[in-house]
């Protein structure tokens, strides 16, 4: 039977962190690029919980708490950055990111 070890898991996380870096780089709209951050935040959570994982049995706790760091992080950026969309939607009537520029008024 295969055994799940580190390098399976840092497998998963290269790809969706390259999922997310592609997301990002190829998307005008704004929601997509919050996903594509979205992904790259949680292939970095899964890195850290995966070398905690494996990794000696003194440090235990380091990646689960750099992990809810990250979770924190995420939550606080989708609320912001979903009340600078709102108030971009207001100003304009789309979420292109290229639209952004008209906000300066």
């Amino acid at each position: 039977m295969l055994e799940v070890g580190l390098n399976h898991y840092l497998l998963v996380g290269a790809l969706l962190f390259s999922a997310g870096i592609g997301v990002v780089i190829s998307r005008k709209n704004a929601i997509a690029v919050l996903c594509g951050v979205e992904l790259i935040l949680n292939a970095a959570a899964l890195n850290f919980v995966a070398f905690n994982r494996f990794s000696a049995p003194a440090a235990r706790l380091d990646g689960q708490v750099f992990t809810i760091f990250i979770i924190i992080l995420a939550a606080a950026e989708a609320a912001i950055a979903l009340a600078i969309l709102l108030n971009l939607f207001q100003h304009t009537n789309t979420v292109d990111v290229d639209e952004a520029d008209t906000m300066k008024d």
